[in-house]
C-alpha cells in the first residue's frame, strides 16, 4: 500500500535584527521605478585671464589648417626643403605624408582665410575652422569669397557654416556669373593659373582648344591635355593661319616630349610652350630642330 505524499512546508525565514532580508531573498528593483542619483558637477567661474587664455587657445585650434597652409607656403617660397629634397612635393610627401594635392589645398585655403579675416570683425570672428569649408571658394575672386562667406553664415544661423552650405552658395554665384562658351576648336589661348592649384606650373602656357565644353575647354599643350575653366583662359585672337602654325609647333614639341628627357630639355620645352607669339625666332627654331634630330623625331 502506497503511502500518501508528504506535504511540503513553506520556506520561512527569520529577519535579522536590522530587518535586512537574506541575500537569497533580495528582490531586484524595477528599473522603471528606479531612482537615479546624479552627482552635481561643480562649475567654477574662470578668471578674466583664464577666459582670455581659453579664447586664445580655441582660436589656435580653429586656425590650425590656416597656420599649416601659411607654413607650407613659406617653406615652398623660401625653398627651405632644398637641403634634403629636390622638389617641394617630394619634401611634403616624406616629411608630412601629404600628397601634392593636400599641400596645395592647405596653402590655397590659407589665402582665402586671410581674405576673410578682413571682414571677420563684422561677424564676431566667425571664421572657417576646417580646410573643407574653404575649398569651394578657392577659385573665386576675393570679393566673391567674402560674399559667399557672409551668405553661408546667414544660412547657418550665424554660426560657422559646414562645407555643404558653402558649396551650395558658391554654386549659386557661379551659375549667376557663367557666360556661354565662345571658344572655337583650334583656337590658341593662354592659360591663367591664378587661384587654381590644378593648373599650377601652367600659368602663361599656350594651349590649343581640342574640345569646347559648356563652361570649360579641353586644351592641348606641349605636354598633354588639360580641362580648363573659361575663367582661366584668354584667347590670343590669332588668325586661322597662325592657329594652324601653332598646332604644327605643338605637335612637334609633343613628339620630342614623349621621349625620356633630361630635366634641362624639359625646361627648354616648357619655355617654348610659353611663347606668346604665333611663331618661333630663328634661334628657337634651331633649338627645336636640334632636339628633334637628337631624339630622332623629325616630322
Amino acid at each position: 500500500m502506497n503511502n500518501p505524499p508528504r506535504k511540503r512546508k513553506k520556506a520561512t525565514s527569520t529577519a535579522s535584527s536590522d530587518d535586512t532580508p537574506p541575500d537569497n531573498l533580495i528582490q531586484e528593483e524595477n528599473p522603471a521605478t528606479a531612482t537615479i542619483t546624479v552627482s552635481a558637477v561643480e562649475v567654477t567661474e574662470l578668471t578674466q585671464e583664464e577666459q582670455s587664455d581659453r579664447l586664445h587657445l580655441e582660436r589656435k585650434v580653429e586656425r590650425a589648417f590656416f597656420e599649416a597652409g601659411k607654413a607650407l607656403a613659406e617653406l615652398r617660397d623660401r625653398r627651405l626643403y632644398r637641403s634634403s629634397h629636390r622638389t617641394f612635393e617630394d619634401y611634403c610627401r616624406d616629411r608630412f605624408g601629404h600628397s601634392r594635392r593636400q599641400s596645395y589645398l592647405l596653402m590655397d585655403a590659407a589665402v582665402v582665410f586671410d581674405n576673410l579675416v578682413e571682414i571677420c570683425d563684422q561677424f564676431d570672428h566667425i571664421l572657417p575652422t576646417a580646410e573643407g569649408q574653404v575649398r569651394p571658394m578657392t577659385k573665386l575672386e576675393p570679393q566673391e569669397q567674402q560674399e559667399v562667406w557672409v551668405k553661408a553664415m546667414e544660412q547657418a544661423g550665424g554660426k560657422v557654416p559646414p562645407a555643404r552650405i558653402v558649396k551650395n552658395v558658391v554654386q549659386q554665384i557661379m551659375e549667376r556669373t557663367q557666360v556661354p562658351n565662345t571658344y572655337q576648336l583650334g583656337e590658341v589661348c593662354q592659360i591663367l593659373a591664378k587661384d587654381n592649384p590644378e593648373l599650377r606650373g601652367k600659368g602663361g602656357c599656350w594651349g590649343i582648344v581640342a574640345r569646347a565644353n559648356d563652361f570649360s575647354c579641353t586644351v592641348k599643350t606641349w605636354d598633354g591635355e588639360y580641362t580648363v575653366g573659361l575663367q582661366h583662359l584668354k584667347s590670343y585672337d590669332y588668325l586661322p593661319a597662325e592657329c594652324e602654325q601653332m598646332r604644327v609647333i605643338c605637335d612637334r614639341i609633343s613628339r620630342v616630349y614623349s621621349n625620356s628627357l633630361e630635366e634641362t630639355v624639359k625646361n627648354l620645352l616648357q619655355s617654348l610652350g610659353k611663347v606668346n607669339r604665333p611663331y618661333f625666332t630663328a634661334v628657337e627654331e634651331k633649338l627645336l630642330k636640334l632636339l628633334e634630330l637628337e631624339y630622332r623625331r623629325i616630322p
